[in-house]
């Protein structure tokens, strides 16, 4: 009995695939194997980076809170320490937006902790 392959489905998964990968640069855009391992590696690349971006946006913030905290006369860390020590429970999200934003309502948190 001749082998039976099923080329309509193989072909519609690597069209699928050089349709993901269309806008990429050379042969990773219309080569199979190349747009293949691009994309793959791709998705490696989102899955590392969508854990980096909460990193970044943590640093991000810490520099907002620790640059709006001196121009108040406080330490970052001596900031902290006295919002966990008042039980004052709002997260650097926040208070970097207010530093930013909002440098009265800023000055006034840390007016309640001094």
């Amino acid at each position: 009995m001749p082998r039976s392959v099923n080329h309509v489905a193989s072909r519609n998964r690597r069209k699928k695939v050089l349709k993901l990968t269309r806008g990429y640069y050379g042969a990773r855009k219309n080569v199979w194997t190349v747009a293949k391992n691009t994309w793959e590696k791709g998705l490696t690349y989102a899955f590392r980076d969508r854990r980096a971006k909460k990193r970044n946006f943590r640093a991000l913030w810490i520099q907002r809170i620790n640059a709006a905290a001196r121009l108040e006369g406080m330490s970052y860390s001596r900031l902290m320490g006295a919002l966990h020590k008042n039980g004052i429970e709002i997260n650097r999200k926040v208070l970097a937006d207010l530093a930013m934003n909002h440098p009265e309502a800023f000055s006034a948190i840390v007016a309640k902790v001094k």
